[in-house]
């Protein structure tokens, strides 16, 4: 069952933070605060996941200027993520990266969010959550499939438009280009003056 529209379900869990020292980590703490992407992976030490991870740290601060709390997390343990951001990346790690990584061990978080496999890992979720608290997009890869983060960032881009303006995002929509409004003329006048372009 889909969580947009619906309250992110809260935890409290030891996340490894970016200075490398664990701490508690509270998702409610960023309601009203903050927007924050969450999202999962299997494990520490395989294959696709430090590629998907090093691309979260290297756009941090697009997501930082934007508002937005970026938070891993896997069923590993917190020893397991330190020892994967003490290992560096040409010997497989992937050193220390710009936010935190949540231990799910007991794999609640991941249980919550629909994304646990029976086999115990997560699949690859990214929940999009806004400063209420809810959830306003998700998108499920399975093991193989790698997500991307520019996509990530056009969403956050997306949803922070339709707050701030009320119009909505069509196909393909990127910030800086015309949105529309929410109605049969809002939408005719986009398509006719789009004929061609979607």
């Amino acid at each position: 069952m889909s969580l947009v529209q619906k309250p992110a379900p809260d935890f409290t869990a030891t996340a490894v933070m970016p200075n490398g020292e664990q701490a508690q980590l509270t998702l409610s703490s960023f309601k009203g605060k903050k927007y924050v992407v969450l999202f999962f992976y299997p494990f520490d030490f395989t294959f696709v996941c430090p590629t998907e991870i090093l691309a979260f740290s290297n756009h941090i601060e697009e997501f930082q200027k934007r508002g937005v709390e970026v938070i891993g997390c896997s069923i590993d343990s917190a020893h397991v993520h330190r020892a994967w951001r003490d290992t560096k990346v040409e010997d497989g790690g992937i050193g220390p990266i710009k936010y935190p990584l949540v231990a799910d061990v007991n794999k609640d978080i991941a249980r919550s969010y629909g994304v646990l496999l029976e086999a115990g890992m997560a699949l690859r979720g990214t929940f999009l959550i806004d400063k209420a608290g809810t959830v306003r997009q998700a998108t499920v890869n399975d093991l193989p499939l790698g997500r991307s983060i520019e996509e990530t960032l056009r969403l956050v881009d997306a949803l922070q438009h339709t707050e701030e303006h009320g119009e909505v995002c069509p196909a393909g929509w990127n910030k800086g280009k015309t949105a529309m409004k929410a109605n049969p003329k809002g939408v005719a006048d986009f398509l006719k003056a789009n004929a061609g372009k979607l």
